[in-house]
């Protein structure tokens, strides 16, 4: 049987913060949030594929004071990282997305907010001094989806996320063992009980502490809710397949800021993207979420870099563990890296001391790499600071 243990592991990386994650959380939530779609091969590649992109290594240059600052969607930040929108942040840990939006902006960094949190856009706004991002799906209720984009304005938010690689849910394979997805018969409902009362440090802070029985943001579209579970049918049903690029109008039309297409791993796509008008694209499969067998993120950056030619802003997330990839992907082209997993693993274990304590070790690691390979500023990464098949690039 699973039980909380004592949090006995001195954090030195994101891996230790996974292991904490994973014996703080209940297996469902873990697993949630850990696993992807199908087989995870692209789970694992998304990973696996930053080791296959070697940093080549300089010496007797000069990088004293090494500078990690740099600009994104208009915004200087500390380092090249975004908090990525996480689905159900306010389960990890109490008022999940408040902690780790004031973690964001103590290091200099932005969180995005995601449209199915569980602290609403106003509860972050109110917790935060800092301009955060949007994350927003192409709903089939346009009416509500528009006044999520009202309220993200209200709330002073300057750039708006707009994921689409989500016409259809992929198959997750953990979330259906674990009952997360389908309905389930009273045996595994009651292993799923037990799940939860095994794991008391979260039942106090999260289930008791928290009040994580709502979407904030979805609460006037489901009135009378009262757990996330009654939330799924409306969710589930404002998923579109039929959204194509000309629905980009639409939200055009109704958005001021930036707009950045998040789930882009095709060069045909990302030039559409930019003739259509988007400010920036974020190369991403999902983390491995939805559709398996495909390219890591990492694979697809460059590939897409080279596509658009600086025409619009390209940033990528799946993968990031470390400051050495952060490194990468900058030098393969990406002028930032969403994270999403990492600071989930962070707040999972230690809330907001956790967010901060993964990003400052983003942030020293990275040091260490721009050092190590003679990058004294980020403009300095690029593809000369990579090795490819044992040549310089």
């Amino acid at each position: 049987m699973s039980v909380d243990r004592p949090l006995d592991l001195a954090p030195a990386c994101v891996s230790d913060y996974r292991e904490l994650a994973r014996t703080r959380l209940p297996r469902q939530l873990f697993d949630y949030v850990d696993g992807g779609a199908y087989d995870e091969r692209t789970l694992r590649a998304n990973v696996d594929d930053f080791g296959s992109v070697l940093l080549r290594q300089r010496i007797l240059r000069d990088v004293e004071g090494v500078d990690t600052r740099t600009k994104v969607a208009g915004r200087e930040l500390a380092m090249p990282v975004v908090l990525a929108p996480v689905g159900l942040g306010g389960m990890f840990a109490r008022r999940g997305e408040v902690q780790a939006a004031r973690a964001a902006e103590a290091a200099g960094v932005v969180f995005c907010e995601s449209t199915v949190s569980i602290c609403s856009i106003e509860e972050v706004k109110a917790a935060t001094s800092a301009p955060f991002w949007y994350q927003l799906y192409v709903m089939r209720d346009r009416g509500y989806a528009k006044s999520l984009l009202e309220r993200a304005a209200a709330a002073g938010c300057d750039v708006l996320i707009l994921t689409v690689d989500l016409p259809v849910v992929g198959a997750r394979y953990r979330d259906t063992r674990n009952g997360m997805t389908d309905p389930i018969g009273t045996i595994e409902k009651l292993e799923k009980a037990r799940d939860l009362v095994t794991h008391p440090l979260w039942l106090r802070d999260v289930a008791v502490g928290g009040r994580p029985l709502t979407f904030g943001n979805l609460e006037a579209a489901v009135p009378g809710a009262k757990s996330p579970a009654a939330f799924k049918q409306w969710v589930d049903a404002q998923f579109d397949p039929s959204v194509t690029f000309r629905d980009l109008e639409w939200v055009r039309a109704n958005w001021n800021g930036k707009i950045i297409l998040k789930g882009i791993l095709d060069p045909e796509d990302a030039l559409e993207a930019a003739s259509v008008g988007c400010d920036g694209i974020v190369v991403s499969n999902h983390g491995g979420r939805q559709l398996d067998s495909v390219l890591s993120s990492i694979r697809a950056l460059s590939p897409i870099v080279d596509a658009v030619a600086g025409r619009i802003e390209v940033l990528m997330d799946g993968g990031v563990r470390s400051g050495l990839d952060v490194a990468k992907a900058v030098a393969s082209g990406a002028s930032a890296v969403l994270i999403g997993r990492a600071w989930v693993y962070g707040l999972a274990a230690r809330g907001e001391a956790g967010v901060g304590h993964v990003l400052s070790i983003l942030k020293k690691e990275l040091e260490v790499a721009m050092a190590l390979t003679g990058a004294r500023t980020i403009a300095d990464l690029g593809r000369s600071s990579l090795v490819a098949n044992g040549h310089v690039r």
